[in-house]
């Protein structure tokens, strides 16, 4: 699979762009393109000619799939799209963190706060006890710093409790069950 990512531009940088593929590189004064990062990765610098823009690396809060085709009918899955490129103009503050907070759709706005479930807070000092435990069950060992002993009577199960009558139920009559109309009506005539 190819490798892929999203480049988010300001509208201004995206004329330009567009102006630069279309027309013949040798005849536009952008004549060039140019995206470097420095050396933690998730910054840098897009050039478009002589001018250069901030540029931030983010990860997208959901994966994105990314097709092609040949026929109009067919499509075929070149690439997973987990990252995007956000191009800013030279006053833009800088994102935070990261992960971007937003998808790529308006749907998907503020999608790691609405659509997922919040991470438990764990206690570290609980994980890393857990942790040791299963190691040493693992290996044939008992649990150690086991807090409660449990009864003897503790394991038994209680019995199921009875459920109640009803006090406005009508009593059945003691012969027949009761019947529909439409039983009635099933049973042949004499």
């Amino acid at each position: 699979m190819e490798e892929q990512f999203i480049l988010r531009v300001p509208p201004s940088v995206a004329e330009r762009i567009e102006r630069l593929l279309n027309e013949n590189a040798s005849s536009s004064e952008d004549g060039s393109l140019d995206l470097s990062f420095s050396e933690d990765g998730r910054n840098g610098t897009f050039m478009i000619g002589n001018e250069s823009f901030p540029a931030s690396l983010l990860d997208l809060p959901t994966i994105v799939e990314s097709y092609k085709t040949y026929d109009d009918t067919v499509l075929i899955k070149t690439a997973d799209v987990g990252q995007v490129i956000m191009v800013r103009e030279d006053g833009d503050p800088a994102p935070e963190g990261v992960e971007y907070k937003h998808g790529l759709t308006p749907p998907m706005r503020d999608a790691r706060r609405r659509r997922f479930r919040r991470e438990p807070d764990l206690n570290p000092e609980l994980v890393q006890r857990v942790e040791r435990d299963l190691i040493n069950i693992m290996s044939g060992g008992t649990v150690e710093n086991v807090g409660t002993v449990p009864e003897e009577g503790a394991n038994r199960r209680k019995a199921a409790p009875t459920p109640a009558s009803k006090p406005d139920a009508p009593a059945e009559a003691a012969g027949e069950p009761e019947r529909s109309d439409s039983d009635e009506s099933m049973e042949p005539e004499n």
